[in-house]
């Protein structure tokens, strides 16, 4: 992040785990100049102009320029203090939040195995994952539209949870499953009994490599199906 202080706060707690979709951020109003898009709007009854500009990178920074006098408005990246700087700050706040909403998704997974699958769900059944807990923000879940039932939970936890001998931080993929085939599944070091789930109807995949892409989005289909009931 270039800003300093607060608003560099502010930017980082609202961007975290954030990649910026630039079809979406030109439809909200960016506008590409050279190798960085920027959005500009006023603030504080057109007191001031402001600029929020995405680099090539897709990091976020701003400019606040005083229309009075054309300079730009710097306070607020300060530890300045007074309510006017408040004010400043809090309608700077208002519109990252609009930006970060509109024009950038959350992408906490990396691997590019789980960046497919996550493409998979999303092509063959215009799912998205839900980010359900807050002191866990690394974990997610698809769940059917009809019925609301879970069918996969993405997660990133450290290998020896699963019982892996890796001082290694890792992706896994919780799956529903029939009972009857568990035993004949899991063999604890491709698959795992369900990690946090009940292991009777489900089980864990390493997202890794080791299981082909292919056979993890066929297991996917599986689970969404098992979910219908």
């Amino acid at each position: 992040m270039k800003n300093s202080a607060l608003v560099s706060i502010i930017l980082e707690e609202l961007f975290k785990r954030k990649t910026v979709d630039i079809p979406k951020a030109l439809t909200f109003g960016f506008i590409q100049k050279n190798s960085e898009y920027i959005y500009e709007t006023d603030i504080l009854d057109g007191a001031f102009l402001l600029q929020v500009i995405i680099d090539t990178d897709g990091n976020i920074d701003t400019k606040l320029i005083e229309k009075a006098t054309d300079d730009e408005y710097v306070l607020h990246k300060t530890s300045a203090t007074g309510s006017f700087v408040g004010e400043v700050r809090n309608a700077i706040e208002a519109i990252l939040i609009q930006v970060a909403s509109h024009c950038f998704y959350t992408e906490v997974f990396k691997s590019t195995q789980a960046k497919d699958i996550i493409g998979y769900v999303r092509e063959k059944y215009g799912d998205e994952l839900e980010f359900l807990w807050n002191k866990f923000p690394d974990n997610a879940i698809w769940r059917r539209k009809d019925n609301k039932k879970w069918y996969g939970i993405l997660l990133t936890i450290k290998a020896s949870k699963i019982d892996l001998v890796r001082d290694t931080t890792i992706e896994i993929l919780d799956l529903r499953i029939k009972p009857e085939d568990i035993e004949t599944t899991v063999d604890n070091q491709r698959f795992f009994m369900g990690y946090h789930m009940n292991k009777k109807h489900w089980y864990t995949l390493l997202l890794d490599g080791s299981i082909p892409t292919e056979e993890i989005c066929r297991r996917i289909d599986e689970s969404y199906l098992l979910a219908r009931k």
